[in-house]
């Protein structure tokens, strides 16, 4: 079986029935699966899955004292802005772009740091970027770890059911994860540690990462605005770690086909275009599967990407070294054959009209 179909830990319900189609389980079998993936007192292999998810579970206080103790308009827009737009365009810089496709590099390790330090840390890389891999090479397909057909429950519980990597890989496919993340930063497990500990991820550096993480913003936050902008920053960041799992079920169509001429010209899977995760984060997402490895995807006048606009400014400042942006390659091949002007005769007067094609 090729890598990118075994590089995933397959659920108990499996990725396809004995037709081959879709395996979509019940509800209750989404949530049973979800409950053992997270029990690391069934196995201390389960941790990163319920690292993830006790991140949330320790944002949510900071929520629930910014909205019942702290609560201000201006706080509430903050945290609007933090969430919405920070994290967001931080989520497709770092974990997105760069992460999982390499579509820039820095200059050196110090930028890479920065980068991937800019906001809260809530996210393994490790979760986000191997799966991330095969959702694209398998998308809509059976094995796509998050594939909508599946229903907003397969999507939203994903990274503990579905994006985990497989924990009985050799030696050889084990060292193909590493490979998959060496660009990151992510201080790898041996094949030993791997075998214990069911990840690529070490559980004492990356527990000790967050810590750092969160007490830095923290102590910024509270000296820039007292204990009321704290909260109100880290509980918008529950928000959008909560959020953020919605997106594939919701940037596939739903399952649907709701692909627009004109505006999704990807036609290989179900990704879409729309404008709120596109205008806040710039996730523009079927022209991100149409090119896939630029670090631009809103290639039209409309299509703000404030990804590509810290991308490109850290390029002009040079801590960004390289970058692929195919927005000229999107233009040449998909909107300028569409307004490409043929010469009509009109059948009546004999005269020159033009017409689009």
């Amino acid at each position: 079986m090729a890598f990118i179909h075994n590089v995933l830990e397959e659920p108990s319900y499996g990725w396809k029935d004995e037709n081959g189609n879709l395996s979509k389980p019940t509800q209750g079998q989404i949530i049973n699966e979800f409950l053992s993936r997270i029990n690391v007192f069934k196995s201390k292999k389960n941790w990163l899955s319920f690292t993830s998810w006790l991140m949330v579970l320790c944002l949510a206080p900071f929520l629930m004292l910014f909205i019942f103790k702290y609560f201000t308009i201006t706080g509430l827009i903050i945290a609007f802005l933090y969430s919405m737009v920070v994290m967001g365009s931080h989520g497709t810089v770092w974990y997105h772009r760069y992460c999982t496709h390499g579509a820039y590099k820095f200059s050196n390790n110090f930028w890479r740091f920065f980068t991937q330090n800019l906001t809260l840390k809530i996210i393994p890389e490790e979760i986000y970027a191997i799966s991330h891999h095969v959702h694209h090479a398998l998308s809509d397909t059976p094995g796509d770890p998050y594939n909508a057909q599946g229903g907003f429950l397969y999507c939203f519980l994903a990274d503990a059911n579905h994006q985990p990597i497989n924990r009985n890989m050799n030696e050889k496919g084990y060292n193909r994860c590493v490979t998959l993340m060496k660009h990151t930063g992510v201080t790898a497990n041996t094949y030993a540690q791997y075998q214990k500990y069911g990840s690529v991820a070490n559980p004492f550096r990356t527990i000790l990462g967050v810590v750092l993480n969160w007490s830095f913003w923290f102590g910024a936050f509270y000296l820039l605005g007292g204990i009321g902008l704290a909260c109100a920053i880290f509980g918008s960041a529950a928000v959008w770690a909560v959020g953020v799992r919605t997106f594939n079920y919701e940037g596939h169509g739903k399952g649907e086909d709701k692909r627009q001429d004109g505006v999704d010209y990807n036609r290989k899977d179900m990704s879409i275009n729309q404008l709120w995760p596109g205008i806040v984060a710039g996730e523009w997402h079927n022209n991100h599967h149409l090119f896939p490895k630029s670090a631009r995807s809103g290639f039209k006048a409309y299509q703000v990407d404030t990804a590509w606009y810290y991308i490109k400014f850290m390029s002009m400042i040079g801590a960004v070294s390289h970058y692929k942006d195919s927005k000229a390659q999107f233009l040449k091949e998909y909107v300028k054959p569409a307004l490409k002007i043929e010469k009509v005769f009109c059948p009546v007067t004999g005269k020159q009209i033009f017409a689009t094609e």
